[in-house]
């Protein structure tokens, strides 16, 4: 594999986002995502070889740790944060069609929930996968998820809730989404809900973390 889309790799990774960022360590004054794909574009490698053979991978691994408690939030929000700077230089061949997505990923977090870490993970986790997301942001209500999936009818839906008392309403969302839309894969995830509930409130699918999400929507893809 190119050397570029190597060093890519690891930068985003261990979380290098741009040549000023003091981490890692092991990088420091070294090129970030960044940089490096600015390299590799004028270089002229692929945005899809890029996406393929550097960013998702790198996402994959730091999913995987994440799963295996080898790393913890700070280092998967600094793994994010290259990775979104790596990806803000491909937007313009996302846009264009030269770099075809998986589908597309509607994401938000509940309606009277204002949290959005844990959202903001899997947003860029899926992003890092191949998918576009449309991030509602947080206190989302039935109507903007509708909203979001007449403007993308094959979308897939997730809903995130931190919060015990903000939960209970990932029910009347999910029972809204499905009658507007039956067909419609709805994803639930945060520290208070398990399987039980998403069947419970009739949602698809359940995921602990952002790499079940990331493992499942590529099953429904290929």
């Amino acid at each position: 594999m190119n050397e570029l889309l190597v060093q890519l790799l690891e930068a985003v990774e261990l979380g290098k986002a741009d040549q000023k960022s003091p981490f890692p360590p092991q990088l420091k004054g070294l090129d970030g995502a960044l940089e490096l794909t600015i390299r590799a574009i004028e270089e002229g490698i692929s945005p899809k070889e890029i996406l393929e053979n550097a960013l998702i991978p790198a996402m994959d691994k730091v999913g995987k740790k994440f799963s295996e408690n080898k790393i913890f939030v700070p280092q998967m929000l600094m793994s994010a944060r290259a990775m979104g700077a790596a990806m803000l230089q491909l937007k313009p061949f996302f846009a264009s069609g030269e770099i075809q997505t998986k589908g597309t990923f509607i994401i938000g977090t509940v309606k009277g929930d204002l949290h959005d870490i844990g959202k903001n993970l899997v947003a860029m986790m899926v992003e890092g996968s191949g998918w576009s997301v449309i991030d509602l942001g947080v206190d989302v209500s039935s109507e903007r998820y509708i909203e979001a999936l007449k403007a993308n009818p094959n979308a897939v839906v997730a809903l995130s809730a931190l919060l015990t008392t903000t939960m209970v309403n990932m029910g009347e969302i999910v029972s809204n989404i499905k009658n507007e839309f039956p067909e419609a894969k709805v994803f639930i995830g945060g520290a208070p809900v398990n399987n039980e509930f998403c069947k419970k409130i009739g949602a698809d699918f359940y995921a602990p973390d952002p790499q079940g999400v990331v493992e499942y929507l590529n099953v429904i893809a290929s």
